[in-house]
């Protein structure tokens, strides 16, 4: 029997930078075990330059990526996500779409390195700290125990691992 692959989902306002940075992190480091999505409740035209500046940089292939809309997988037909992570506080206490299969949601609140103003230096350097602590965070992620740990004892990891080091703003959790 194959190993199960958990489906992940990132949802951010415009889905323009941490919720890529992060999508991109996860395909990468848990490759093989997770698949990564992201979306946006008002996805931007585009992905933030400076997001894809800084993947390309660190070796990620950018070419596919772009901004979407959470409701693209709401619909019939889309994976069924095993978890749903906000990475900004803004789509956190927004209503959501039902996501199908009941997944296990968390808020992974960080700055918003899109909204850094200063030198380019300064810009960039905003982005390397969001792709700091997102990396941090899936890889403490990518390293629980998943099919050991009951839907409770995960639920309370999942939410101490958005409390970490560069939390934004608390949002409220759901019960």
């Amino acid at each position: 029997m194959a190993d199960k692959i958990y489906h992940v989902l990132f949802l951010c306002t415009g889905n323009s930078a941490r919720s890529i940075i992060a999508e991109a992190i996860l395909n990468k480091v848990g490759a093989g075990n997770f698949r990564a999505y992201s979306a946006g409740s008002q996805p931007k035209s585009q992905v933030n330059p400076n997001t894809r500046h800084l993947l390309q940089n660190l070796g990620f292939d950018t070419s596919f990526y772009r901004s979407k809309s959470w409701d693209e997988f709401a619909r019939a037909g889309e994976p069924k996500f095993d978890f749903v992570f906000t990475v900004c506080d803004n789509a956190a206490a927004e209503a959501s779409p039902v996501w199908p299969g009941q997944p296990m949601t968390a808020h992974w609140g960080i700055a918003d390195p899109a909204e850094a103003t200063g030198t380019p230096a300064e810009i960039a350097l905003a982005f390397k700290e969001a792709y700091r602590l997102l990396n941090q965070r899936i890889g403490i992620f990518t390293a629980l125990p998943l099919r050991s740990l009951d839907r409770l004892s995960l639920q309370a990891r999942l939410r101490d691992i958005g409390h970490m080091e560069g939390s934004a703003a608390r949002v409220p959790e759901a019960t």
